[in-house]
């Protein structure tokens, strides 16, 4: 039996953030049609060392693939200069279940994670926007810029985190790396809220349990990413976002109620309504629901992340791979 090794090297020169935000998008419209077998993901908790692991499992019968993520969520892992989600993904031959690729699941996450902002931006900012505001430095920060930036034409990105010096070292090194890219200036932040009242798109990709801005100064036209927040007592984005939008999509509407303390502390003090909710973003990618309708609207997407995404994603990795002779066989 060979299985086809591919680590962030070899995926990077597999596949473009273009192309993997068109895979979220055929991803996200799977999720919307309920053409998949994706179980609510399992979360056990590592107390000791502040952290969880997270399992999920997924077949999607139409596209025949199947497989299963396993990450890690470390939040302290950035002090040691490691991955705060390092993960592994695993592709089985759908028609015989055996194993066929083992792939990088920590750029994987970044890649599809990040792209979901990307989608998200494409469908919902205005198409003039131009500033830009990154909360959170992570390791799903860079991916996060990425996507934006391919979508829209940002003519200033602020980036702003807890530890301002991460916040310059960040937009320092992204600069160096994005130069030739996109025709961009990027600049750290002290305060979020700095930048908040002028921002066409904000993206949170943070792991506070508290909002990370003053959801009071968003401006009229704002489209946010909310990206971080995955567990039921985590609320990185302020209510006055949930309360100001008129457009309200999720990634898929029963992990987002399920996981997400974004809508569910809100939702448990009263503060927010289901029936605000506009829908998934795969129902507004196929037509079926309306976006932005004028630029003075404030748009909202939360995403806590499907299997779906990297079961997708993770096959047009390895059919790239396989037709450009990319990575390496292990044989068993």
């Amino acid at each position: 039996m060979k299985i086809l090794f591919l680590n962030k090297d070899y995926i990077l020169k597999a596949i473009s953030m273009k192309e993997v935000i068109e895979e979220d998008e055929k991803a996200f419209v799977i999720t919307s049609n309920k053409n998949a077998n994706i179980p609510l993901r399992t979360n056990v908790d590592i107390k000791k060392y502040k952290g969880q692991v997270l399992y999920m499992p997924g077949y999607l019968p139409e596209e025949e693939i199947s497989g299963q993520k396993i990450i890690s969520i470390y939040p302290e892992n950035i002090n040691k200069n490691l991955p705060s989600a390092p993960s592994t993904m695993i592709l089985l031959d759908a028609q015989t279940g055996f194993v066929k690729a083992i792939i990088d699941g920590t750029i994987l996450t970044r890649l599809r994670t990040g792209a979901m902002s990307g989608v998200a931006s494409k469908y919902l900012s205005k198409k003039d926007s131009k500033i830009f505001l990154l909360i959170g430095t992570g390791g799903q920060a860079q991916s996060q810029l990425e996507a934006v930036l391919t979508v829209r034409q940002i003519e200033e990105v602020y980036v702003s985190d807890t530890n301002f010096k991460r916040a310059q070292e960040f937009s320092f090194e992204m600069q160096e790396k994005f130069k030739d890219k996109f025709d961009v200036k990027i600049m750290p932040v002290k305060s979020p809220n700095d930048i908040v009242p002028k921002a066409d798109i904000i993206t949170t990709v943070t792991t506070s349990k508290t909002p990370s801005f003053d959801g009071k100064l968003i401006k009229k036209g704002t489209h946010i990413n909310s990206i971080g927040s995955y567990t039921p007592d985590a609320q990185e984005t302020p209510v006055e976002v949930l309360k100001k939008s008129s457009k309200i999509y999720f990634d898929s509407y029963d992990a987002v109620l399920s996981e997400s303390g974004d809508v569910i502390i809100p939702i448990n003090k009263g503060e927010f309504s289901k029936d605000k909710i506009t829908g998934e973003i795969g129902q507004l990618i196929k037509g079926n629901k309306k976006t932005r309708e004028n630029d003075d609207e404030i748009t909202w997407f939360k995403a806590v992340g499907t299997a779906v995404l990297d079961l997708v994603v993770g096959e047009k990795i390895y059919k790239k791979a396989i037709k450009n002779n990319i990575g390496e066989f292990l044989e068993f």
